[in-house]
């Protein structure tokens, strides 16, 4: 297993001139780092709790763009570019970056990105404990019951989902649970050489490098999951393999983008969700600043 601090795992893609900037903030500030942002003709930014602050380094330009793709992929930034059709690359660590630049379309589909004008090199992190206090609304006589977590990006949704599959795994405040996690992108559990990079828990079963809704119908079938997880439900497929899941018995821990409830209900997959009972409990995420607090609603 990795060592190496988080910020320090995701620092590692960053051209020289540009860490040495970063290190100018501080071990303190960078422990508290959320992600790296680089923009063309701009010096990089940390974003911490408060907000983004400039590094000392130079300005970015296209080729530390181009060397962080690089380094990330382990091949040349063409190559790599020609893959990244969903706009990011998941590191080492469950670390991800996004991409902004041109986009080049065929047939009406995303094929490849060119000329890099932007990368934003988000820090995964575990935080243990982080889902101990919302366990006894989740559970009903020790069994875990069918939750989404709602957030909008960058509140924490992820680490909540991965300390809720922990917790429950290793039967914290609760009996231990089978869990199965569809790990679409790689950032729930971070598997490396079949290891988590992540502690997702004793009796967890991870599968990644498919699609969600692939991933959860090949686990329900063959892991006998009690609990099935995954992360940012979106599409019409999604729904069909929580709504599955919940069909079988099975309770589903899930994410998805939103402020609130009216949010979901906006959204025609995730109002379909509400609508079918796929869930019993929501979970929403609020954040200010550094402070995260979570309010849990009961689903009819």
């Amino acid at each position: 297993m990795d060592e190496r601090r988080p910020w320090e795992q995701a620092a590692a893609v960053l051209p020289g001139p540009l860490r040495d900037g970063l290190l100018a903030l501080g071990e303190d500030r960078l422990e508290e780092a959320e992600e790296f942002r680089l923009r063309r003709g701009f010096p990089m930014t940390a974003l911490l709790p408060e907000g983004e602050r400039e590094t000392n380094g130079p300005p970015v330009g296209e080729d530390e763009l181009r060397q962080v793709v690089e380094n990330a992929t382990q091949c040349s930034a063409h190559t790599a570019l020609d893959r990244v059709r969903q706009g990011f690359v998941t590191l080492r660590g469950g670390h991800r970056i996004g991409l902004c630049g041109s986009v080049t379309k065929k047939e009406g589909r995303i094929v490849t990105l060119r000329e890099l004008s932007s990368l934003s090199v988000r820090v995964a992190r575990s935080v243990p404990g982080l889902a101990k206090p919302l366990l006894p609304d989740l559970t009903e006589d020790g069994r875990f019951l069918s939750t989404l977590i709602l957030a909008p990006p960058g509140a924490g949704k992820t680490t909540l989902l991965r300390d809720l599959v922990r917790a429950l795994s290793d039967g914290e405040g609760c009996p231990p649970h089978r869990v199965s996690v569809a790990d679409e992108r790689g950032e729930i559990a971070a598997l490396w050489r079949g290891e988590p990079q992540f502690y997702v828990g004793r009796h967890t079963d991870v599968l990644d490098g498919c699609s969600k809704a692939e991933g959860l119908s090949i686990l329900i079938r063959g892991m006998d999951p009690q609990v099935a997880a995954a992360d940012e439900l979106g599409g019409p497929e999604d729904v069909w393999a929580a709504t599955e899941a919940a069909g079988c018995g099975v309770a589903v821990l899930a994410t998805a983008h939103g402020a609130g409830p009216e949010d979901l209900r906006r959204r025609p997959a995730c109002r379909e969700l509400l609508e079918l009972g796929a869930f019993r409990r929501l979970a929403v995420l609020e954040r200010r600043g550094a402070v995260r607090r979570v309010r849990v609603e009961a689903l009819s």
